[in-house]
C-alpha cells in the first residue's frame, strides 16, 4: 500500500526567497558569479566576545539540556535589556528561550489558535506568518497596507477585520519586507483594540535615525517575539525568545518540552554575552548598514523604482517595480538569470506586495554597487 503524503505537507507554499537563493546556488556551481541581495542574513561574523563565551561554556562542560524555559542568567539579561531600553518591567518567569524565533512563533500560534480561529496580519508580511496559521487549521485575515504610508498597519482597518473568531493581531516593526517602522501612535491605537498583540521585534536595534518601540510600552495583553539572529549576526546559532503574559507561560513551556525540549545550551551562553558585551560591535554593524542603506535608496530611485517612503529599519529596501513588469516572480528570476543578481519577489510577501522587489543590504557595499550596476545594465538592454 502506497503511503500518502498529508494535505498539509503538499499544500504548504514554498518560501520563494529560499527558491531564489537555491537557484542562485545552482548557477554558482555552473561557474556564474552571483550577487546576493535576496538574503535577509547579516554578512558579518558573530562578535568575538559571543564566540568566546560559547567556547568557555563548552570548556566548563555546560553542554547538556537546560531548563525548558532557558537558563536563568539569559532570561534575567533579557528582562534587564527591556527595562533599560524601553522602561518596561518583565519577570524572568515570563520569558521562554527558544531555538530561534521561528520555533517561538510556532509555540505561540499553538497556544493561541484552535482550528477555525483567526489571526490578523498585515499585507505585505513575512511570508511564513500565514503558513503557521493555516498549518494549524486557523485562518489568516489580512489588512492591506498603503505604499504611500510605508505599508504601516492602520488601526481602523484592523478594527473592521475583527470577527468573533479573531484571537490576535500580529505586528512587525521594523518590518520585513518593508524596513519601515510602525509609529508609536498606531501601536498604541492597535493595543487599544482589545485583541492580544503579537509583536515581532526581531529587527529591533537595527533602526537608523528614529526610535523603535516595544508593544509592552502600551499594553500587557501582548506577546513579544525577539532573538539574536539579526542584530548580533547569530543566524546559525538558532536562538530566540518569547515574552508572554504569565497565564500563557505554563502552556508554552509544555509545548516547548514536547516539541523542542530546550534551546541549545551553548547558544544560550552566547546570547547572554550578546546582551552584556557586544554593544560596541552592534554599533559598528549598524553604522555600516546605514551607509549601505543610504547608498541603496539613492541608486534604487535612480534606476526608476518607486520608493515614496524611505525605510529606516532592518536591512531591506522594498521597491515598486511595476514599471518593469507585472509579475514580481518572473522579474526576480529574470534578473537572477540574466544579470546574476538575487532579489526577492514581492509576491512572496502577500498579494499587496505583487509588483515589488525586496533588496537586502545585508551585503558589502562593493557587492551592492556591483549588483545594482548589473541591474542597471540589464534594464538598459532589456
Amino acid at each position: 500500500m502506497q503511503t500518502m503524503i498529508t494535505r498539509k505537507a503538499l499544500t504548504i507554499p514554498p518560501f520563494i526567497v529560499m527558491e531564489v537563493m537555491e537557484r542562485a546556488g545552482e548557477l554558482e556551481k555552473e561557474g556564474r558569479h552571483i550577487i546576493h541581495l535576496e538574503i535577509g542574513e547579516p554578512d558579518f561574523g558573530t562578535p568575538s566576545c559571543i564566540c568566546d563565551a560559547a567556547r568557555e561554556a563548552m570548556i566548563r562542560g555546560q553542554t547538556h539540556y537546560t531548563h525548558s524555559l532557558g537558563i536563568l542568567p539569559l532570561r534575567e539579561a533579557i528582562c534587564t535589556h527591556y527595562q533599560e531600553k524601553y522602561g518596561v518591567h518583565i519577570s524572568p518567569e515570563q520569558v521562554i528561550v527558544t531555538s530561534g524565533t521561528s520555533p517561538a512563533l510556532l509555540l505561540l500560534f499553538c497556544a493561541l489558535l484552535d482550528p477555525g480561529d483567526e489571526i490578523i496580519l498585515s499585507d505585505p508580511h513575512y511570508p511564513c506568518y500565514p503558513n503557521y496559521a493555516t498549518f494549524l487549521d486557523a485562518r489568516p485575515v489580512f489588512v492591506k497596507g498603503e505604499e504611500k504610508e510605508g505599508f504601516q498597519l492602520n488601526p481602523e482597518e484592523i478594527k473592521k477585520k475583527i470577527g468573533r473568531r479573531a484571537r490576535a493581531v500580529l505586528i512587525n516593526s521594523p518590518g520585513n519586507p518593508t524596513g519601515n517602522l510602525l509609529s508609536p501612535e498606531r501601536m498604541e491605537a492597535i493595543a487599544r483594540l482589545g485583541l492580544p498583540v503579537i509583536s515581532d521585534e526581531i529587527y529591533h536595534g537595527l533602526v537608523y535615525g528614529q526610535e523603535e518601540h516595544t508593544i509592552l510600552e502600551y499594553t500587557d495583553n501582548a506577546f513579544v517575539l525577539n532573538g539574536f539572529s539579526k542584530l548580533y549576526a547569530m543566524t546559525g546559532w538558532r536562538l530566540g525568545y518569547v515574552i508572554a503574559p504569565r497565564s500563557f507561560v505554563r502552556p508554552l513551556q509544555k509545548l516547548q518540552q514536547n516539541f523542542f525540549i530546550s534551546a541549545g545550551s551553548i547558544s544560550q551562553w552566547g546570547g547572554l554575552a550578546a546582551l552584556t558585551c557586544a554593544e560596541r560591535d552592534v554599533m559598528r554593524m549598524r553604522e555600516i548598514y546605514d551607509e549601505r542603506r543610504r547608498y541603496m535608496i539613492k541608486r534604487i530611485r535612480a534606476l526608476g523604482f518607486g520608493l515614496p517612503v524611505e525605510p529606516v529599519g532592518a536591512f531591506y529596501v522594498f521597491a515598486n517595480a511595476k514599471e518593469f513588469g507585472e509579475s514580481s516572480y518572473g522579474l526576480a528570476f529574470e534578473i537572477l538569470e540574466k544579470a546574476g543578481v538575487g532579489v526577492s519577489p514581492g509576491i512572496d510577501f502577500g498579494k499587496k506586495a505583487e509588483g515589488f522587489l525586496r533588496f537586502s543590504y545585508a551585503s558589502s557595499l562593493d557587492n551592492i554597487k556591483t549588483g545594482l550596476d548589473r541591474i542597471e545594465d540589464f534594464f538598459s538592454h532589456r
